[in-house]
């Protein structure tokens, strides 16, 4: 799960534990791309807004990769207009939450992609 708030990273990062996920952390895009092999998520949440490496950048470089292109995305933001949407589409994005979000959306999202992942 990347964000660069850290209050939002853990509070994600709890709810999922919760719910009997694997968590790992990321501050921002570029520190994602760093771990992603050897993390090897099934899922991975990303803020839009973040410093050094957004998350459409990050996404599109995620997608872009042949060893990560199947890792599943959720792009979190408080912009879903549905020129955002599409945007995500183009890039291969699996999901969108919107901010303000209820956890259990999020973890609902999360487990249904993680379940297709599994598939």
């Amino acid at each position: 799960m990347v964000d660069d708030d850290e209050v939002i990273r853990q509070l994600i990062a709890l709810n999922l534990r919760l719910e009997g996920f694997e968590v790992h952390t990321a501050a921002d895009g570029q520190d994602c791309l760093e771990r992603v092999r050897e993390v090897a998520p099934d899922v991975i949440t990303l803020d839009v807004m973040m410093p050094r490496l957004d998350g459409w950048v990050t996404a599109e470089r995620l997608k872009g990769d042949a060893d990560t292109r199947e890792v599943k995305v959720v792009l979190i933001t408080a912009r879903a207009q549905e020129s955002d949407r599409r945007r995500g589409r183009s890039i291969g994005v699996d999901a969108f939450v919107t901010k303000p979000f209820d956890p259990a959306e999020l973890i609902d999202v999360v487990r249904s992609l993680a379940a297709a992942r599994s598939d």
